[in-house]
């Protein structure tokens, strides 16, 4: 637990360092707006005591005047602030989040095997837009709440030591209050995130799974249970709310408590000079002294406020820093795995050595000591029924899970050691569904390869015989499709992702029941573009279709994750 705390204390440190660059001119301008609020205090304290003391002095114009134009500077001051405020919070989240990203795309498959994705969008999303506080309000507080209180005590003493005296005591008594409610609200705020975290992941999944929910007929049970996650979110945030006025109330206390002593203070002082029957100049001054101390109170603890209410950004970033935790290295972007790199110029050949992995021991091994060899250019069919542990293994080959036993070999390097980059290089990838994205086919088939040019572009669309199909629609390789390919049948869907293999050109590809969902003849056509993709290519193909028997290389037979036969080739 203690090495948690000093990785939250660390990471919260180092944030601090790197916001707080954008954070001091918003520091300066905060001081620079105590200095002109003091200002203000004295011209009201001044028109105060010309009306209180009749005949004490002359009435002038310049308090009013001056009390104008400091109005007015400090408008555009907090405005100004405000605004480098907002650039600042946008700028930490910005570097943060692209940060997160980048460790979680470093993390790879084994990542988000071991974490729900719910939890990691929360993290790259709902985390980081939390912090927005931390970096605009919360580290210019802690630097103004002290700095602005000595400026203004200062200048309090100035006028009268006694009731700056006061001022000080009373101050120092604000920040016990807040260490006292500020553990609560660190607690509160990571008891509200795991809430969030929990009910996200909860809907995302029975979202994924609503047919399978309203077919068995418990749509009614997992209502129930969305609606109690829910309702422990909601008592969640309402506890932090609770801290966080708990806490404004003990500044609220000093505050009182200091315009109590200073008010009984001067009051007794100028009922002396009344009874001594001081001359009315003499008095008003006196007065006008008193009335600056007494409204200059609440100038000297909205610093102190303003802590208040961005402590609760410092509880977000402690509850971002736990979070942050299941990231590479804790906090910032590192590899996950090691550094080898495969050489790839001779093609890829994949190796299985007695290689064993269960999802659940209870159910029994999903792969059970498998061993085999792909040489590279050379192809591999992965057969057997459902269940069989063909999936398993191609999420084994794509880094999703690792071998419980055993270890798996590209060109004779454990994939453990290889750098996550390198394996994601060497690869490509089609399943049953494809993964398309909201946008234009462009966009979809550049993924692979961004810096493509043009004639790589259509190269690819005709080797995966697509350019029919494009050429039909309203706007070709520029027509915009939804989510998951929406818009697009099913062969036409796979036809892209086939074209996105052939423009990024890895020496291995992998397929994993790339026509599960499509009628014979679409199969069959689909089928031909894979062997035109499977030349010159290691290729290893999950598959119960018949249709594969065009493919030339070796087959395995799985049944419960044992291998039944295993080099039969096929032609």
């Amino acid at each position: 637990m203690s090495d948690d705390k000093t990785v939250m204390k660390a990471w919260t440190r180092a944030q601090s360092r790197l916001g707080r660059r954008q954070a001091m001119p918003v520091v300066l301008l905060g001081l620079a707006i105590s200095a002109i609020a003091v200002g203000q205090v004295w011209c009201i304290a001044t028109v105060l005591a010309c009306v209180l003391v009749p005949g004490g002095m002359p009435v002038v114009a310049w308090p009013l005047a001056g009390l104008v134009g400091l109005a007015v500077a400090r408008a555009g001051l907090q405005a100004a602030s405000d605004t480098l405020a907002a650039r600042a919070g946008m700028k930490g989240r910005a570097r943060l989040r692209g940060g997160v990203i980048e460790a979680i795309m470093r993390g790879g498959p084994g990542l988000l095997r071991q974490h729900h994705t719910g939890e990691l969008t929360a993290l790259a999303v709902d985390r980081i837009e939390a912090l927005d506080g931390f970096f605009a309000r919360w580290l210019p507080a802690s630097v103004l709440w002290v700095a602005a209180p000595l400026v203004i005590g200062v200048l309090a003493a100035l006028v009268q030591p006694g009731s700056a005296l006061i001022m000080a005591v009373c101050g120092l008594a604000v920040p016990f209050g807040q260490a006292l409610f500020g553990i609560g609200a660190a607690v509160a705020s990571r008891n509200q995130f795991l809430a969030m975290t929990r009910l996200q992941a909860r809907f995302l999944d029975r979202v994924r799974g609503i047919a399978t929910i309203v077919l068995s007929g418990r749509t009614e049970d997992e209502t129930r249970r969305l609606a109690a996650s829910a309702e422990e979110l909601r008592l969640r945030t309402m506890k932090v709310l609770r801290v966080a006025f708990l806490s404004s109330a003990s500044i609220d206390c000093a505050m009182v408590v200091a315009l109590v002593l200073i008010a009984l203070r001067n009051g007794a002082h100028l009922m002396d000079l009344h009874e001594q029957g001081v001359p009315a100049a003499f008095m008003a001054g006196q007065v006008a002294r008193g009335l600056f101390v007494v409204l200059v109170v609440p100038e000297f603890f909205a610093p102190f406020r303003s802590l208040a209410l961005a402590y609760q950004d410092r509880a977000h970033a402690s509850g971002a820093a736990s979070a942050m935790r299941i990231l590479p290295d804790g906090a910032t972007p590192a590899r996950v795995g090691g550094q080898a790199v495969c050489d790839m110029t001779g093609g890829v050949a994949v190796a299985f050595e007695h290689v064993s992995f269960a999802w659940d021991i209870a159910r029994g091994m999903a792969v059970d000591d498998v061993s085999f060899s792909v040489p590279a250019g050379q192809t591999l069919l992965l057969c057997g029924a459902s269940g069989s542990g063909k999936s398993t293994i191609i999420e084994l080959l794509l880094g999703f899970i690792q071998p419980a036993s055993g270890r798996i070999t590209f060109n004779g390097v454990d994939m453990t050691t290889l750098a996550p980059e390198a394996l994601v290089a060497m690869t490509s990838w089609i399943g049953q569904k494809p993964v398309l994205f909201a946008g234009t086919l462009r966009e979809n088939i550049l993924f692979a390869r961004p810096d493509a040019t043009e004639d790589q572009l259509r190269a690819a669309v005709e080797a995966a015989a697509a350019g029919n199909f494009v050429a039909s629609l309203p706007h070709g390789l520029d027509t915009f499709i939804g989510e998951g390919g929406f818009g697009l049948s099913g062969g036409q869907a796979q036809r892209v992702a086939i074209a996105r293999a052939f423009l990024k050109d890895a020496p291995l590809v992998v397929l994993d029941e790339p026509t599960a969902h499509l009628d014979p003849d679409t199969e069959a056509d689909v089928f031909e573009s894979l062997r035109r993709l499977a030349a010159r290519r290691t290729v290893i193909l999950a598959t119960h279709s018949s249709a594969v028997a065009g493919f030339d290389g070796q087959r395995i037979d799985l049944a419960q994750g044992h291998v039944v036969t295993s080099g039969e080739k096929v032609s």
